[in-house]
C-alpha cells in the first residue's frame, strides 16, 4: 500500500514537472516569436509617433537637424505632426516607446539603454565614435548658458588670481545677497571644472563626447582658497543627469559649495538665467537669435547624438533621414509606405 501511494505521488510530481516544463517552453516560444517579429506583422499598422514637449531642447534640436521647421509670423516653428503623443521627459519617452510595437521616438544618446532599440540612420549607428567624427547625422551640442561670456580655460577671476569668495567669508547658500563678483568667480570656477580632465572624464563616462580638445587638470594653487557659495543650475532634462554627476564631483572638490540642479527644459532654463532666477542654464539646443540678442551666452559642455528609438521587437535596424523626416511630419503614416520597409519585406519573401 505504501509503495502504491509513493508511486502515485511520484507520478503526480512527474506530471506537475512535465506540465511546468511545457509551460516554460511555451513562454520561451512566445518570447522568441515576439522578438523575431516580421515586417508583415506591422505593415498595415498606423505608426505611433512620440515627441518631446514644446520647449524641450531635444525636440528643438531634432526638428532643426532633420529640417522639420518652417517660418510662421516671423518665427521659426517645428513641423512635427500634432498627432504625435507628447512626453515630458526622457524616462516617459523610453517607457512609452518600449511598450508600443508600432512606436518611434527620440532621446539623447547618453540616456540610451536596453529598454529600447536605437535605429541606424543613413546606415550609421549612434555611438560615441560616430558622434565624435560626425558620421552619425543627428547630433547637437549641450551648452551651459550664462548672462555674460565665460572662458572655461581662465582661472576663477579671469586672470589667474585668487578667489574673491572663500569658505570663511562666503554667504549662506540661501543668501541671495551674494556679491556679483563672488558669484561670477564661482560660476567661472565651476565652468573651469567642467572643462577640466576631471569634468570631461565624467562627461565621457556618461557616453557623451567632450567639448574640450586638450583638457587640463582641475587644481587650486597652494595659496588659493577654495571657492564657496551656492549656484542654481536649471534647464534641459537631457543635460540634467550628467550635470548632477558633475555637481557631485565639484562639491567633493569644494565642500563649501552647494549646487542645486533644477530639471525642466532648455527654454525654461534659458529664461530663468535671463530673469535672474538661476545662475546657469542647461540647454540641448542652440540659442535663438532672440535669446542671443537678450544677452545670453552659450558655452559648449559636450556633444550628443539624438537616438531615434523603437521597441526592442521592431523588425528593422535602420531608416534613412528622409524616412524619419517623413514619419515625424506625417507625410508617412503607415510602415508599408517606407522604402526600407518594402525592401525588408522583399528580402523576407
Amino acid at each position: 500500500m505504501c509503495k502504491q501511494r509513493m508511486c502515485s505521488r511520484i507520478s503526480q510530481a512527474s506530471a506537475r514537472l512535465f506540465g511546468l516544463a511545457l509551460l516554460v517552453a511555451a513562454s520561451l516560444a512566445c518570447v522568441t516569436l515576439s522578438a523575431c517579429a516580421h515586417t508583415s506583422d506591422l505593415s498595415s499598422e498606423q505608426i505611433s509617433v512620440y515627441s518631446r514637449e514644446d520647449g524641450s531642447g531635444t525636440r528643438g534640436a531634432f526638428a532643426e537637424l532633420l529640417g522639420l521647421e518652417t517660418e510662421m509670423n516671423g518665427k521659426t516653428v517645428d513641423t512635427i505632426t500634432p498627432r504625435a503623443v507628447v512626453t515630458n521627459s526622457t524616462a516617459v519617452m523610453m517607457t512609452s516607446v518600449a511598450s508600443d510595437p508600432a512606436a518611434i521616438g527620440y532621446i539623447s544618446y547618453g540616456s540610451l539603454n536596453d529598454m529600447v532599440k536605437a535605429l541606424e540612420i543613413d546606415g550609421v549607428s549612434p555611438t560615441s565614435e560616430s558622434i565624435k567624427d560626425k558620421s552619425y547625422p543627428i547630433f547637437r551640442a549641450f551648452s551651459l548658458v550664462t548672462n555674460e561670456p565665460v572662458d572655461p580655460a581662465a582661472d576663477s577671476d579671469g586672470e589667474g588670481g585668487s578667489h574673491p569668495t572663500t569658505a570663511a567669508d562666503a554667504p549662506d547658500a540661501a543668501d541671495t545677497s551674494e556679491p556679483a563678483d563672488d558669484k561670477r568667480a564661482l560660476i567661472q570656477d565651476f565652468m573651469r571644472f567642467v572643462a577640466s580632465q576631471q569634468g570631461q572624464g565624467i562627461i565621457e563616462e556618461n557616453r557623451f563626447v567632450g567639448s574640450v580638445e586638450d583638457p587640463q587638470t582641475y587644481t587650486h594653487a597652494s595659496n588659493q582658497a577654495k571657492p564657496a557659495g551656492k549656484l542654481v543650475i536649471a534647464g534641459s532634462s537631457s543635460v540634467a543627469g550628467v550635470m548632477e554627476k558633475l555637481a557631485e564631483a565639484y562639491e567633493q572638490e569644494n565642500p563649501d559649495v552647494s549646487l542645486e540642479i533644477q530639471q525642466s527644459d532648455s527654454t525654461t532654463g534659458i529664461a530663468m538665467v535671463e530673469a535672474g532666477t538661476c545662475d546657469i542654464g542647461m540647454t540641448s539646443r542652440n540659442l535663438t537669435e532672440t535669446e542671443t540678442a537678450s544677452g545670453m551666452f552659450a558655452t559648449p559642455l559636450a556633444f550628443d547624438g539624438i537616438a531615434v528609438i523603437v521597441s526592442p521587437t521592431f523588425p528593422l535596424d535602420g531608416l534613412t533621414s528622409q524616412e524619419v523626416r517623413d514619419i515625424f511630419s506625417a507625410e508617412t503614416t503607415t510602415f508599408s509606405e517606407l522604402p526600407s520597409w518594402s525592401q525588408a519585406e522583399t528580402k523576407e519573401d
